[in-house]
């Protein structure tokens, strides 16, 4: 990555520049965007990924809060000090867009995404060092959060996840450190999940940001 040009990104022989510097700024360009992560996304999933017409919308908004535009973040009602959670049905794309979108800003500092159920087979097998373990100063985006079962060590039944969203709550307002996760939840599931506390935290901790609830499966 060229530090100086962040803007400008190399995939193989070809580079993609996805904006231009104005000042000490850099003014990203939406369709250039599109075009790479478009590029990008059949380099990590396929040749049978795409960037959906219906998902323009969606993509924007998301695409405005990774580059940082604290203007139009504000006049969509983005905070871009708080993560994000991204809702929406099963197939819709959540998980990749994700792990693809973190590469239009290699400069800032990336997100590890993780299976939220794994998170928990991980408790099952090494107990509540789990917990403190995804309530470091690393940046997580939990994928599927709320659909993870209970974890149990040695007879002990924890709700993980809600644990390490408590965690990462109190990381977020002393230390000002991201969380991102994914959801096929709607607000009224995930406080039937997790409880009214943690709910709570969670406004605080992610702005949301949901795909339509007609938008299709396209793992079909």
């Amino acid at each position: 990555m060229n530090f100086n040009a962040p803007h400008i990104i190399t995939e193989g022989v070809k580079q993609y520049q996805l904006g231009v510097f104005k000042g000490k700024e850099i003014r990203y360009d939406f369709e250039k965007i599109l075009d790479y992560l478009n590029a990008k996304g059949q380099l990590m999933f396929g040749k049978d990924f795409k960037i959906y017409k219906e998902d323009r919308d969606i993509l924007y908004k998301l695409c405005l809060y990774f580059i940082q535009d604290k203007e139009r973040c504000h006049q969509l009602d983005i905070d871009i000090r708080k993560g994000i959670l991204l809702s929406g049905p099963v197939g819709c794309g959540k998980t990749s867009l994700m792990k693809l979108l973190k590469h239009i800003v290699p400069h800032q500092r990336s997100y590890a995404v993780i299976p939220s159920r794994n998170i928990v087979f991980a408790f099952n097998h090494l107990g509540y060092k789990i917990i403190g373990d995804y309530g470091d100063q690393r940046l997580y985006c939990f994928d599927d959060l709320g659909i993870e079962p209970l974890g149990v060590h040695f007879g002990q039944q924890c709700n993980v996840l809600g644990e390490i969203l408590l965690s990462r709550h109190e990381l977020f307002i002393n230390q000002n450190y991201k969380t991102h996760a994914t959801t096929n939840l709607n607000a009224k599931e995930l406080e039937e999940r997790y409880g009214s506390r943690v709910r709570s935290r969670m406004r605080e901790l992610f702005n949301l940001v949901a795909f339509n609830k007609k938008t299709s499966d396209k793992r079909k």
